[in-house]
């Protein structure tokens, strides 16, 4: 049972967890790095929690005076609950406005005198409050000291966790194909990632085992057994994969036999949708009750981590907006320390604009309930997204050279291409797996559709053995969806000199035709 009093959960700390009755995490000394220990609290914000001694005069700051802020006031328009479409927003939303002195006048906890100035590297404790809130609703995790702190970002997030745990030479293993981003981040840290083999539920959790199992160190330059794995557990990127219960169970049984310790990146987790059935087929009815749509959520890996070996990544980017550049850790007591102290001396906190208008938006307007409501309705959104495409690859894809899953959650539909039945392979020429990965996707290209190729996500910089493509279903409108998947057909039509077939489509895309919306237009 949520405790909800008007649509706001209730807790007695702004970032830590009420872990009453629930064990301790492990610790975690002997996995941080020389750097992570060396770190210690920045001496001007360790003077500046003292700002709130009453009649305290502080001559010692670097804070500017809000008088020479040039903001009187901050106004947007955002949705109202359960009428969230961007026509209903521009017709019936609502102005939630934020001025300089708000909080000295009563108005709110929270306004620009506050918010445009300096912080403390965890972020506003207001925000702050409202995600640690947010994290007990969702994910209960199941030990007593975790706690949140914001971010800039994920990608951030990431590159702190590395340089807390690893050290150059190390490996950090991840998905056989995983984001090209984080790969780009490990690499100039010296840090090599190990890919592990996938199958449509994820990571497989049996090869990760034995190959920490079957370790030499002789055999990897003299790197020591990896300690560290990184795992986009919901609508993987670039996959789409989504890890069923039972497989992130597996993983973290493994994680415990190995005494791992898990970085759970998350940006698409409330991206989960309703299960695909087809073009012709009745929707499966969508969550009547914010407790209905937490229940059909996959658990994540942090609601089952009783050791606190998971540090799980949030963020805002896909769920509000990417420019926000917010997110939040959560983690146990110790690591999250670690990390701020990290953050005090590098990219500080979140953006005040930021962190003001998510405040408004999300605590002072929707509160949680309202915020679940905008969830379930993105859920509802991107179910008719990858709908959208799925059916459009089914009626323009040739089925003989290239297959798919219909992806769970995510932005990303993941395209296999059979290359052994290309003419070149089929005339018996040596041709090697990227020289016609590049043909492809310039036949794509030269067709009017861009995609990713696969080999851009090779974990281990290798050509792996299998052709893939990512495609995005996110961005672009239905019919220019529908218009890429076409052309994207006709490349390889052309490519692998397959007879041109009938692929009419009967108004897929058109705004008028229902393609599995679970009842959304």
């Amino acid at each position: 049972m949520h405790r909800w009093k008007r649509g706001i959960l209730t807790l007695s700390s702004a970032a830590e967890s009420p872990g009453y009755g629930k064990p301790k995490a492990k610790r975690w000394d002997h996995i941080l790095t020389e750097e992570a220990h060396a770190r210690e609290m920045s001496s001007l914000k360790a003077a500046s929690q003292l700002l709130k001694t009453p009649g305290l005069i502080s001559l010692g700051g670097g804070l500017p005076s809000s008088t020479v802020f040039p903001f009187e006031h901050l106004q947007v328009k955002v949705p109202r609950p359960l009428h969230f479409s961007e026509i209903e927003t521009r017709d019936s939303g609502l102005l939630i406005q934020a001025g300089k002195h708000d909080a000295a006048e009563g108005k709110s906890i929270y306004d620009i005198h506050i918010a445009f100035n300096y912080g403390q590297a965890t972020g506003s404790v207001q925000l702050l409050r409202f995600v640690t809130e947010h994290t007990e609703i969702v994910h209960h995790p199941p030990y007593q000291d975790w706690q949140c702190t914001l971010n800039v970002g994920s990608t951030a997030a990431f590159e702190m966790a590395l340089r807390t745990f690893c050290t150059r030479g190390d490996y950090l293993m991840t998905e056989e194909y995983s984001f090209c981003t984080a790969l780009e981040t490990a690499s100039p840290l010296g840090v090599k990632c190990l890919g592990i083999k996938m199958d449509k539920d994820g990571l497989l959790p049996t090869h990760m085992d034995s190959l920490l199992s079957n370790w030499s160190p002789s055999e990897h330059g003299g790197a020591k057994k990896p300690f560290l794995l990184y795992t986009v557990p919901t609508g993987q990127n670039p996959t789409g994969a989504t890890q069923s219960v039972r497989r992130r169970r597996e993983i973290y049984a493994v994680a415990q036999k190995h005494d791992l310790y898990i970085l759970e990146d998350e940006p698409y987790y409330f991206l989960q949708m309703q299960p695909y059935t087809g073009a012709n087929a009745p929707d499966v009815p969508p969550p009547d009750s914010h407790d209905a749509f937490l229940d059909a959520l996959v658990p994540s890996l942090l609601s089952m981590d009783t050791d606190g070996r998971v540090m799980r990544m949030d963020s805002f980017s896909k769920v509000i907006a990417p420019g926000m550049r917010t997110g939040w850790i959560t983690a146990s007591a110790q690591i999250v320390e670690r990390i701020v102290r990290y953050a005090e001396v590098s990219t500080q906190m979140p953006s005040g604009v930021s962190q003001l208008v998510l405040f408004k938006l999300l605590d002072e307007t929707w509160g949680h309930s309202g915020y679940l409501d905008w969830l379930i309705w993105m859920r509802l959104e991107y179910t008719r997204k990858r709908d959208n495409i799925v059916i459009a690859c089914e009626r323009f894809l040739p089925k003989e050279v290239a297959s798919w899953v219909a992806p769970e959650a995510g932005m990303f539909h993941w395209i296999k291409v059979d290359w052994s039945k290309h003419p070149l392979i089929q005339q018996g020429k040596e041709v090697q797996l990227l020289e016609l990965e590049e043909k492809i996707w310039r036949a794509g290209v030269d067709s009017g559709v861009l995609t990713a190729k696969g080999s851009w996500f090779r974990a281990e910089g290798d050509t792996g053995e299998d052709m893939f493509f990512r495609t995005t279903f996110a961005a672009s409108g239905e019919k220019d969806v529908v218009e890429a998947v076409e052309r994207f057909g006709k490349g390889l039509r052309v490519e692998f000199g397959l007879l041109e077939e009938n692929v009419e489509v009967n108004g897929v895309g058109d705004e008028e035709t229902e393609v599995g919306t679970n009842g959304c237009a």
